[in-house]
């Protein structure tokens, strides 16, 4: 069993050899099916703005507050001037976040729903720990007794893997496929909770465990004809024991239910699939677990990888992101205040350089806040523009690993993991 979290790029590998020997089990679906899945999870579409889950039935469009876009099976409303709907998603307007602090408030950040948002009642929801992997009798927790428990509070960000996707079509020319996010499927949180190491131990945690899956209450999800089940996946049981967080606050308010109320995963700075919502139970197993959410799903298909795709994702990547709309107009000689945001699920961002020349020349910006593992900083750069007529601005962070966003992001089947520079242009009159 890997003994530290550093070791998921082993412990992946190690689970994807086991797999495909037959060696681990694959919970909730045949095994047959999954393989099927498997193969055809590299076949390449083009890039769909508007993508629900595969297969699954298409929910009720709802009105939010005037102003609003469709929310197909969202609750909040979702004003167009912050959120782009797209599908059973909603993606934040990264412009509209210029306003807001470090922290990404409520009705400001996205929704990721492989189906439609649940509503749950606390005073009925229980918490079942349970599986092999466990010493004695599955725990059962309610939400009142989840609370009592000692708490923790983390600020973290949760992000889709699939976030940019777009940029590999517009900026590489490359087809992919899934929801053509650009760089809003992402939000900051400030979580508060009980560590799910607390409740694994308390539950009698075997030392012959090796997978801890937890499993959502949203609906189940059909897929090229075949039932998923509920969104879950594996997380190592080094990884569980580290920093993982049974979330049921979000910036000091009892979690939205579009944010996975009452009780959600938090896993610092890993895909957003592991960040488990609507949290029902979770199964601690002695034995290696896949489910489709890191096999025909969640891992990199392509050229650039081996013949039956990579290990499953785990860690995010690198990004920046200016808090400006695409396209926007601006004032020749008259001084701006580019702002943004830069993040990387590898190590703290210690420098952003900005470009308003499309990379000719590169220069600092100012960091507003302290690097944060998990987190992003917020930046700032002048610019007085002097040329009128179209331009390109472009941001590049580097983080505290010494890792620095590249030109060009390696492509993958399904668009997972963009982190190349983004061209963002704008114009000068």
């Amino acid at each position: 069993m890997s003994s530290h979290p550093s070791d998921e790029s082993r412990y992946d590998r190690t689970r994807l050899t086991q797999w495909y020997r037959g060696r681990a089990r694959s919970a909730g679906i045949e095994r047959r099916a999954l393989l099927r899945l498997l193969a055809s999870a590299s076949v390449t579409l083009p890039v769909a703005a508007h993508t629900p889950t595969a297969g699954a039935a298409e929910p009720t469009a709802r009105t939010g507050a005037p102003g609003a876009a469709p929310a197909p099976g969202i609750v909040k409303p979702l004003p167009s001037d912050v959120f782009t709907v797209r599908g059973t998603n909603a993606e934040t307007t990264f412009a509209s976040l210029r306003s807001t602090g470090l922290h990404t408030p409520a009705d400001h950040f996205f929704v990721r729903n492989h189906t439609t948002t649940p509503r749950i009642d606390a005073d009925e929801w229980r918490l079942t720990v349970w599986g092999s992997g466990l010493t004695g009798e599955p725990l059962s927790l309610g939400y009142d007794e989840l609370r009592a428990l000692p708490s923790v509070t983390r600020t973290a960000f949760v992000e889709c893997a699939g976030n940019g996707r777009s940029f590999y079509t517009t900026q590489q020319n490359q087809q992919v496929t899934g929801t053509a996010w650009t760089l809003g499927a992402i939000g900051v949180g400030r979580w508060r909770g009980v560590r799910l190491a607390d409740v694994l131990r308390r539950a009698g945690i075997s030392r012959h465990a090796v997978d801890v899956m937890p499993r959502g209450l949203d609906d189940e999800v059909i897929s090229e004809g075949v039932n998923l089940g509920r969104v879950r996946r594996p997380l190592p049981v080094a990884k569980a024991l580290d920093d993982v967080l049974l979330a049921y606050e979000m910036n000091g308010e009892p979690l939205p239910p579009d944010h996975g109320f009452p009780v959600r995963l938090i896993v610092p700075s890993w895909v957003g699939v592991s960040n488990i919502k609507w949290l029902g139970d979770i199964e601690v197993s002695d034995v290696p677990l896949y489910s489709a959410w890191n096999t025909d799903l969640y891992r990199l298909f392509g050229t650039d990888y081996p013949a039956g795709g990579s290990a499953p994702l785990t860690r995010q990547s690198l990004k920046s992101a200016f808090e400006l709309e695409p396209g926007a107009t601006l004032t020749a000689h008259r001084r701006e205040v580019l702002t943004g945001r830069s993040w990387s699920g590898g190590a703290p961002v210690t420098s952003v350089d900005i470009s308003t020349d499309g990379g000719v020349h590169w220069r600092r910006a100012r960091l507003r806040d302290a690097p944060l593992r998990g987190s992003w900083v917020r930046w700032s750069a002048e610019w007085v523009p002097r040329d009128r007529g179209p331009a390109v601005l472009l941001a590049r962070a580097t983080d505290s690993s010494g890792r620095r966003q590249p030109e060009v992001a390696v492509p993958n089947t399904q668009g997972y993991l963009f982190d190349a520079v983004v061209r963002h242009p704008v114009t000068v009159v």
